[in-house]
């Protein structure tokens, strides 16, 4: 991971510091940034690799730094820092296009393991991507060589994580696949983390993909056991 940027997008310079210090000893580039305008203007301006955004800012609060980041670019990981009592803070990330979250005060160690992990993620997909492939299940279809989804021949734009998570479904058709290994596949940790992460990313894609989100045909919830994409052609 040496050389990769990470943008930090928070206003206690206290916690900066912090991580400032443990990026750089694994070999990040950090960059810094101490209110919402200023984080928005290096996230589009120098493309990092990774986006650690404050939920609480000055001048613009993460969650709109969030939603104008991901209507520019879908693929750069964004985890959001919040306060842990904060429960609506880490939904409404995660609904804006967050890939996670990580609460405060968090722990050193798991940052740098989730940062290490969504990086690897993007970089893998970027660098070594699946051999072209046309995938249809009637209106849905994808396009695995050009990342390219469509439902009725309108293309649907998906972030990085959504469509990482379509893709590993559709692979795994008619099988159901629990949340703690969705965890583990595509958001590539070791440990499970919050699994409500997984169910708002599989809500997120339901309404990009699905005819009837609430009455979906080609994600369906197996309860209390996972996700099972239907492999039968939806007209």
């Amino acid at each position: 991971m040496s050389g990769r940027t990470v943008l930090i997008v928070e206003d206690e310079k206290p916690i900066v510091d912090i991580l400032v210090f443990h990026l750089k000893r694994s070999g990040y580039v950090p960059l810094t940034a101490f209110d919402g305008e200023s984080g928005l203007a290096l996230a589009l301006g120098r493309k990092p690799d990774l986006i650690l955004l404050d939920v609480m800012l000055p001048k613009m609060d993460g969650f709109g730094v969030c939603k104008a980041v991901r209507k520019e670019d879908p693929a750069v990981p964004i985890l959001m820092l919040t306060a842990r009592e904060d429960e609506s803070d880490k939904v409404m990330g995660l609904e804006l296009g967050a890939d996670d979250y990580i609460t405060k005060p968090f722990s050193v160690k798991e940052l740098l393991a989730r940062v290490g992990a969504n990086i690897r993620r993007v970089s893998v997909t970027r660098e070594d991507p699946a051999p072209a492939e046309n995938l249809e299940y009637g209106r849905l279809k994808v396009h695995t060589g050009r990342m390219e989804v469509s439902v009725d021949g309108s293309p649907v734009e998906l972030s990085q994580r959504e469509y990482d998570l379509l893709l590993y479904l559709m692979n795994h058709t008619g099988g159901v696949v629990s949340r703690e290994e969705l965890m583990h596949k595509v958001w590539n940790y070791d440990y499970v983390g919050d699994l409500r992460v997984v169910d708002v990313a599989v809500r997120r894609l339901r309404e990009k993909i699905e005819p009837v989100p609430a009455e979906p045909v080609y994600i369906l919830t197996k309860r209390g056991v996972g996700y099972l994409f239907s492999g039968e052609v939806h007209a």
